[in-house]
């Protein structure tokens, strides 16, 4: 059964639909990237997975629940985002931070308990920032930032990782650590990317949205091919099998 399931989701802004009756599953330990021009819908789509929208029509579904009729604190503990506006405008530490991904599992002021904490230091360890610790995050660069805001969705423990546009600010090594990463994290992971040569070697499945509307699903040696790069993304390209994983490899034809 799918862990997360966007069923006909439709979504309309005024008078313009800019997502229409999506219908994309991802199973636990699954990773599917969310691909396609810009416009296309991808963080419209995203957005109602983490109850940052409410869809016009269809609904979000996880383990055939039903998102928008649970209370936020109850999606809180399934859904963890990465977002493109995620940032931190107060001077927390990176400790402090990550410790908020604990925030929906916990009432009041209640204290972290051993676990949480020791979760939090792994967290760190994996995003390569645990000697960053006592650092105020205004402090840090874009790239630490962003891997602090991984850290801090990894310690929710979701069911669901969202993650939009993850390799922002990242530098090319923690940009393959952090999808490597994803591979093992244990959640069903639902990723929007551009670059489509990391997309296929990280993604189990690749959905590619056009329009609002869902024109390709599947491995990504079936999706990304010569006729689908030239039809929903307007470029001329080979596709060519990578010489180690086999995975394809998109080589860009750049015109004069």
């Amino acid at each position: 059964m799918a862990r997360l399931l966007l069923d006909g989701l439709s979504v309309s802004l005024g008078e313009t639909a800019i997502v229409r009756e999506l219908t994309l599953a991802v199973a636990e330990r699954q990773v599917v990237g969310l691909i396609g021009p810009n416009g296309s819908g991808k963080t419209t789509a995203l957005r109602c997975v983490y109850r940052a929208l409410r869809p016009s029509g269809g609904a979000v579904r996880i383990d055939d629940r039903d998102l928008t009729r649970m209370p936020l604190r109850d999606s809180a503990r399934l859904v963890a985002a990465l977002t493109q506006e995620g940032r931190a405008d107060l001077d927390f530490t990176v400790e402090e931070v990550v410790a908020l991904g604990r925030a929906p599992h916990l009432r009041g002021n209640q204290p972290l308990s051993a676990r949480e904490r020791e979760l939090c230091r792994r967290a760190m360890a994996q995003m390569e920032v645990l000697h960053l610790a006592g650092r105020g995050v205004l402090s840090l660069s874009g790239g630490e930032r962003q891997r602090v805001l991984v850290a801090r969705a990894l310690v929710q423990e979701p069911q669901v990782l969202v993650l939009d546009e993850p390799t922002n600010h990242l530098d090319l090594h923690h940009q393959i650590r952090l999808l490597s990463m994803l591979k093992d994290a244990g959640p069903g992971v639902l990723v929007t990317l551009h670059d489509l040569n990391l997309a296929a070697s990280a993604c189990d499945r690749l959905a590619v949205l056009s329009h609002g509307r869902l024109v390709a699903c599947g491995t990504p040696a079936d999706v990304l091919t010569e006729e689908l790069l030239r039809e929903s993304f307007g470029v001329e390209a080979s596709v060519v099998p990578h010489p180690l994983t086999g995975v394809p490899q998109v080589l860009y034809a750049l015109g004069p």
